[in-house]
């Protein structure tokens, strides 16, 4: 099974980008994370996925400005996969 799904919204036009993030998230399996392409920090996604039960990190991207990696805040196993690709 593959850990990371990979969502490019670098090129979508605002709000398109957290709503694919938003409909994406539900269909994450246990062990699963996102892995979203950037080009911008999205500041307004951050507090939903709080109070949604999920977890982030945040950094620099290779083919994008950011990489937002995203799991469900009680998946350990999708946190470990994490913690190993966004090293």
């Amino acid at each position: 099974m593959k850990l990371r799904r990979i969502l490019d919204v670098s090129q979508l036009e605002p709000c398109e980008p957290l709503e694919r993030v938003l409909a994406t998230l539900p269909t994450l399996q246990p062990g699963e994370y996102l892995q979203v392409l950037h080009r911008m920090e999205p500041h307004l996604l951050y507090p939903i996925l709080t109070r949604t039960g999920y977890a982030w990190k945040t950094k620099s991207g290779q083919t994008t400005l950011i990489e937002i990696y995203i799991w469900r805040s009680d998946d350990h196993q999708a946190q470990l996969a994490v913690q190993t690709d966004a090293a």
